[in-house]
C-alpha cells in the first residue's frame, strides 16, 4: 500500500468514524464490562483538530489512526481496523504511518495505551517493538501505557 491511502478525515467522515470505531471495538464491551475508551471519544473534536487519519482501499475506509503530538512523543490515541478488513496487515500500516509522523514532526518516541483486558493488543504492540511503562486507572478505565523508541 502506499501513503495515497491516507488522508485527514474531514467533518463528512464523522458517521463512518463512528462506525468504524463501533464495529472495532464493539466486542471488547462484554470483555470490559463497559464501552473502551474509544467509543466514547469525542470523534468530532478529533477530527476538527486535524487528529484522525483514515485508511482508505477501493473507496472504503478501512482503518484509521488517531495521532495527538505530545512535548516528547506522538500518542497513538486510537487505532481502529474494520472487522472485515482485519489479517491484512492494516493495522502495522497505520502505526508505520504514525511512526513516519512522529519522525517527521522531530520526535524520538511514540506512546500508547491500551485496556489491561485487551491482552492481543498488547502482545501486537510488543511485537512492534513497544515496552510498557505504567499502569494507571483513568476515565474509569485500567490502562497500560506503552513507548516505543525511534533510532
Amino acid at each position: 500500500m502506499d501513503s495515497d491511502d491516507m488522508r485527514l478525515a474531514t467533518a463528512g467522515d464523522l458517521a463512518v468514524v463512528g462506525d468504524l470505531v463501533n464495529s472495532a471495538y464493539g466486542h471488547y464491551v462484554a470483555r470490559i464490562d463497559r464501552k473502551p475508551g474509544p467509543m466514547l471519544d469525542d470523534h468530532a473534536a478529533r477530527i476538527a483538530a486535524g487528529r484522525t487519519h483514515l485508511l482508505e482501499r477501493g473507496g472504503a475506509v478501512l482503518g484509521l489512526v488517531v495521532l495527538i503530538p505530545q512535548p516528547d512523543a506522538l500518542l497513538v490515541e486510537n487505532v481502529a481496523v474494520s472487522p472485515r478488513a482485519q489479517g491484512l496487515g492494516l493495522g502495522r500500516r497505520l502505526m508505520e504511518f504514525a511512526e513516519k509522523r512522529a519522525r517527521a514532526a522531530g520526535l524520538t518516541r511514540l506512546r500508547l495505551y491500551t485496556h489491561v483486558a485487551m491482552v492481543e493488543n498488547q502482545a501486537i504492540y510488543a511485537r512492534l517493538g513497544y515496552a510498557e511503562t505504567r499502569r494507571v486507572h483513568e476515565a474509569g478505565l485500567h490502562r497500560i501505557y506503552m513507548e516505543k523508541p525511534l533510532a
